[in-house]
C-alpha cells in the first residue's frame, strides 16, 4: 500500500466560524479518531490535493505539531454547490486492529466473451475489505481471461489472502454482456 506524508497543525478553536476562517485561508479542517481522544487539526489544501483526488488508497503518515501517527482517510465532505472540500476524517491505524477500507478493482486479461463479440463491464469499481493495514494491497486484481459471453464474476468467488470482503456475496463485480451484434450472430448460427 502506498504511503502519503501529511503535516498538520492542531486546531485551538472549533466550530463553524473558526472552520470558515480556516477554509478561506486554504486550510481544511480535519479530525483524527480511533486512538482514544479525537484530535482536531488543519492541513493545507495544496498538500491534500494528491490524497483526495486519487483513486488509490494510502496509508497517511500524519505529523501534527510533531506528533507522528499512521492513519487512513476515512471520510470526505464536499460543499454541495461549489464542490470544495469542507472536512476530512482520518482513522488511526494499528498493527493489531483490522480496518475497513474500499480498495479499487483492476481487471486483467482479455475475456473469451469479448473475443466472441461481447462487451466487458466493470460493475463495481471498489470493494469494501476488512484487514490489517499492513496486509492491504494497492488494488484487487481480477483475471477475466476465462470469462465467457453472459458470464459474471461475483464477490463470493473472490478471495484475497488476509482480507475479508464485506460486500454482498451475490453482487456482480464484472461481467461480459451480450451486444446486439453478438446476439445477431448467435441467432444466425442457430438458424443455419
Amino acid at each position: 500500500m502506498k504511503v502519503f506524508e501529511l503535516k498538520g497543525i492542531e486546531r485551538k478553536e472549533l466550530g463553524k466560524k473558526a472552520s470558515k476562517t480556516e477554509r478561506s485561508s486554504e486550510q481544511i479542517p480535519c479530525v483524527l479518531y480511533g486512538g482514544g481522544n479525537n484530535l482536531h487539526f488543519t492541513a493545507s489544501m495544496s498538500d491534500l490535493r494528491k490524497l483526495i483526488y486519487s483513486p488509490e488508497v494510502f496509508v497517511v503518515n500524519l505529523d501534527i505539531d510533531g506528533k507522528k501517527t499512521k492513519a487512513i482517510l476515512k471520510d470526505m465532505q464536499f460543499h454541495p454547490v461549489s464542490d470544495n472540500v469542507l472536512h476530512l476524517d482520518f482513522l488511526e491505524v494499528f498493527e493489531n486492529k483490522p480496518v475497513v477500507v474500499e480498495l479499487p478493482v483492476k481487471l486483467t486479461g482479455l475475456a473469451e466473451g469479448v473475443k466472441a463479440g461481447g462487451k466487458l463491464s466493470l460493475e463495481m469499481r471498489k470493494l469494501r475489505v476488512k484487514g490489517i493495514y499492513t496486509q492491504l494491497p494497492e488494488n484487487i486484481t481480477l483475471d477475466v481471461t476465462s470469462l465467457g459471453l453472459g458470464k459474471t464474476i461475483q464477490v463470493g468467488k473472490i478471495s484475497v489472502e488476509g482480507l475479508e470482503i464485506m460486500n454482498a456475496k451475490n453482487a456482480v463485480v464484472a461481467q461480459v454482456k451480450l451486444t446486439r451484434a453478438a446476439r445477431g450472430a448467435a441467432a444466425a448460427a442457430k438458424q443455419s
